[in-house]
């Protein structure tokens, strides 16, 4: 799809490096009726915009999914395993929903893509959130049960295991915000004990995967952002990046990769995050467009940690999906500009294959390189997947 021009530089990636797309499963499976999420789109006063419902009916299409990921000719896809069907009351474990995700494995390796799987994507069973979710002194231990039960039974089709989807997102929207489960808003006490439980959870849940069956890297991903301070707004900027990276950054020793999910900044003034600029360019999620934001965050997660970095989420919601393609074309850019200064980088995974449920803004928002009819579920792919494969297929980015 792409023409190379004189005027152009090709910013090549190494062989063997990572390029996948991603999605969750509550996002995408349809009818996940038995989590805390499922609830609170359902309770009075709400404030998500619309319920999951039939979401993009992966549960029963996820091989036409798998196909489109094989049809870019990538090598990776992320995807979660969804807590509350795998064990939908306490100790009481779904051999058949097990074998669904062992099928996905294997139907993803038959592909020659690799497996990257998540154990906890923003979702917890309903008996988990009804004694507190992570604010429950168990939930650590029981979600390593989990994942221990799960890991021993897709075994060595695993190819690579992410703990807990952005921790810091689930206590943040969920305790300062209000605006995922359970629905608090400015109880920074208990953000931050749940960023102490979820610590916990995600130590437990390494130490359950690598004492499973099969050789795979295991780490944590962590929505991080490029963190601008305006005059001023360095106390504050601190303050943010304290409780909401640090906490998280820190707990990694020994994982074998850190995952960085990023989208764009936030600035901050004396008082906390401010507003972009006047006239600054946003995105319909309200972001400011700030595609630089990999190379920042990438630099300082593997400052901080040491470790290899994965990019497990990165990209934009835009109608326009010319967008997409000048957004993901900078990011990469981006991406290889920070790897060329010797940063441990070994893949990147966009976000989304398919235009899903965004949480408590429901469909309104276009993540996806593939369009879903929300009727018939039709899945088609846009420009902007045919562009990504262009770049996966000859390892390169122009300039």
């Amino acid at each position: 799809m792409t023409t190379e021009a004189t005027s152009e530089t090709a910013l090549h990636f190494p062989t063997g490096f990572l390029w996948g797309t991603a999605t969750a499963s509550h996002q995408i499976e349809g009818g996940n009726t038995n989590n805390d999420w499922w609830a609170f789109e359902h309770a009075p006063g709400t404030p998500v915009a619309e319920p999951s419902g039939d979401a993009c009916d992966s549960w029963n299409r996820w091989e036409e999914d798998l196909d489109l990921v094989s049809a870019m000719g990538l090598n990776a896809y992320r995807f979660s395993l969804e807590w509350s069907r795998i064990e939908p009351e306490p100790g009481e474990f779904s051999t058949a929903a097990l074998d669904h995700y062992k099928a996905i494995c294997a139907g993803a390796r038959d592909r020659g893509i690799l497996p990257v799987v998540t154990f906890h994507h923003f979702t917890s069973p309903r008996w988990v959130a009804a004694e507190g979710a992570f604010e429950w002194a168990e939930t650590p231990a029981r979600f390593a049960d989990y994942v221990a039960r799960a890991a021993d039974h897709l075994g060595d089709e695993i190819g690579m295991a992410c703990t807990i989807n952005e921790p810091n997102v689930v206590t943040m929207m969920g305790y300062v915000l209000g605006a995922f489960p359970p629905g608090v808003a400015s109880d920074f006490g208990r953000f931050a004990a749940a960023n102490e439980t979820m610590v916990a959870a995600h130590r437990g849940a390494v130490e359950a995967l690598r004492a499973a069956p099969g050789d795979y890297p295991v780490g944590l991903t962590l929505s991080m952002a490029e963190l601008i301070a305006e005059e001023g707004g360095e106390a504050a900027r601190d303050e943010f990046q304290a409780s909401m990276e640090d906490v998280f950054l820190d707990a990694t020793g020994g994982d074998d990769f850190i995952g960085v999910q990023c989208y764009s900044n936030f600035r901050f003034g004396p008082k906390g995050i401010v507003a972009p600029p006047a006239g600054a360019r946003t995105t319909p999620m309200g972001y400011e467009y700030w595609p630089q934001c990999v190379g920042a965050t990438v630099r300082r997660a593997a400052a901080v940690t040491g470790l290899p970095v994965v990019v497990t989420e990165n990209g934009i919601s835009a109608a326009d999906d010319a967008e997409r393609i000048e957004y993901v074309r900078s990011a990469l850019i981006s991406l290889h500009e920070v790897m060329a200064e010797g940063v441990d980088v070994r893949g990147y995974v966009l976000w989304s294959l398919l235009d899903n449920f965004e949480w408590t803004l429901g469909y309104s928002q276009q993540f996806g390189l593939v369009e879903v009819d929300r009727r018939t579920f039709a899945r088609t792919p846009k420009p902007s997947s045919s562009f990504y494969a262009d770049v996966v297929a000859n390892g390169r980015v122009l300039r």
